[in-house]
């Protein structure tokens, strides 16, 4: 049994996870904990363990990428003190991801107001990965948990650059898991979403190796990179 421990700070797009569970393995477990709008706290955090957690996540995207490079290794390094498991977030999964592909440019379809998107690919930047292109939703939230396949279909397209070697959508609030196969089918290329980077980073904190169809290219690699 494995189990990575997800700190969520709201419910979009939770079905992703007991979805990604059926779809990986049967002995692969992934608790949440719901922090409402806060950052984790202590209590989440040991609640988590308790639970038998071997890695923790926030998986909050622009709950990492918004402090920076350097802020995001901060945060995950007091979730690692203060729950004496390796952590990590989402958007530092998106990067290790990114790695572990081998891909030299990225392109990004983002849910986000352009201001959002814009500090997504800074940090993208600063870790070194190169964006050919980011195009901004401008939706929100509550739109975004609604969106069915045809959109997220659509985000993809209007956000690849035939420059880019893998197409990211950051947003932690979009239902993907179902729509990978169709996702990279479309574009021809691997594609990396929230919900997905969120659990293979945290497997691979957890040191599981899992390999699995019809949830990505990402699954289907093998080894371990360094940390981002």
């Amino acid at each position: 049994m494995t189990t990575v421990g997800l700190l969520i700070p709201g419910h979009s797009a939770e079905e992703d996870y007991p979805r990604l569970e059926v779809l990986l393995d049967s002995d692969i477990r992934m608790p949440v904990v719901h922090t409402g709008t806060a950052e984790p706290s202590e209590e989440n955090i040991a609640e988590l363990r308790l639970g038998g957690a071997e890695s923790v996540l926030w998986a909050s995207t622009r709950g990492s990428f918004g402090r920076g490079w350097e802020g995001a290794h901060q945060q995950i390094r007091d979730l690692a003190r203060a729950g004496g498991l390796p952590a990590s977030s989402t958007s530092l999964g998106f990067v290790n991801a990114v790695r572990k592909l081998g891909a030299a440019r990225v392109a990004v379809a983002a849910t986000y107001p352009q201001d959002d998107t814009d500090r997504f690919t800074e940090f993208l930047r600063a870790a070194g990965v190169e964006v050919a292109a980011a195009h901004a939703g401008g939706a929100t939230a509550a739109e975004v948990a609604g969106w069915g396949e045809a959109e997220v279909l659509a985000l993809a397209r209007a956000g690849d650059d035939p420059r880019a070697e893998v197409v990211l959508l950051p947003d932690t609030a979009l239902h993907t898991v179902a729509h990978l196969p169709e996702l990279e089918e479309m574009l021809g290329k691997p594609v990396l979403t929230a919900t997905q980077v969120t659990v293979w980073e945290g497997l691979r904190l957890a040191d599981r190796r899992t390999w699995a169809l019809k949830v990505g290219r990402l699954f289907a690699q093998d080894g371990r990179e360094s940390d981002a």
